[in-house]
């Protein structure tokens, strides 16, 4: 698949379930979003920019802290819904533009800090995004990065990566804590944290908020009545198909 096919097939999944994002119970709240905050709250004047945007939770969550707040989704229709919902917020220092990951329309240097929040997997090329990650933030700026993570571990990755397309077809890959490392070494970031959590995953507003087909969303529950015991312990499936997930947020410095 081209990068212009994958942008295609990401536009066409959630431009139509924009205002089912920014609503997401999910999606806007979390001890990630508290951490966010905390980390921005001493940086009263940076210029922040916001990848994959989505919903602009992430965007709402620091836009109280900081200068500016640019959010970016390669969806018209997401970053219009997140520009009515920050007006409606107040959150006057929210600005929106649309475009993909790959190919900023940016300055170098132009940002304090970049943050993104589960988009990660939906980017056509993770390295090609992280390196325009940093070119656009200052020399002495820095990263947030939250997003799905795989276990690593194959058996469990690939029952992950399967349940993950069933849903959405736009889904590119969940990585590994193990792959970020790797890869943000690669393109000019240093780690200096990572926090690793779990998120519990309601079956049916999951399905519903991306308008999961029904014979996909039964591929999905036939699924994880066959997966292996060791499968059904780490993602903890319960009868009803919730689930849980594990999740990292990655706290980075350009070097």
């Amino acid at each position: 698949m081209t990068a212009k096919d994958q942008a295609t097939l990401v536009v066409a999944q959630f431009g139509p379930r924009a205002a089912a994002y920014v609503n997401s119970v999910t999606h806007s709240q979390g001890e990630d979003l508290k951490q966010l905050a905390a980390l921005l709250a001493a940086r009263p004047g940076a210029r922040v920019l916001d990848l994959g945007c989505g919903g602009g939770h992430a965007a709402f969550a620091a836009a109280p802290y900081v200068k500016e707040v640019v959010a970016y989704d390669l969806s018209h229709e997401m970053v219009g819904a997140v520009a009515a919902e920050a007006k409606r917020r107040g959150l006057a220092n929210i600005a929106t533009r649309q475009g993909a990951v790959e190919t900023l329309p940016f300055a170098d240097g132009e940002f304090d800090l970049v943050m993104t929040r589960y988009s990660m997997h939906h980017w056509t090329d993770l390295a090609a995004g992280l390196k325009e990650a940093r070119r656009v933030v200052k020399r002495d700026g820095s990263a947030v990065l939250i997003d799905t993570v795989s276990p690593g571990k194959p058996v469990l990755d690939s029952f992950l990566q399967a349940f993950e397309m069933f849903r959405d077809p736009s889904h590119v890959r969940n990585y590994s804590v193990a792959e970020y490392r790797a890869t943000l070494a690669s393109v000019g970031f240093a780690i200096d944290r990572i926090t690793e959590r779990r998120i519990h995953i309601a079956f049916g507003p999951w399905i519903e908020r991306m308008n999961t087909p029904a014979v996909q969303a039964e591929a999905i529950r036939a699924v994880q009545r066959q997966v292996s015991a060791e499968a059904r312990r780490h993602f903890a499936i319960a009868d009803d198909g919730s689930f849980e997930l594990d999740t990292a947020a990655i706290e980075a410095r350009a070097v």
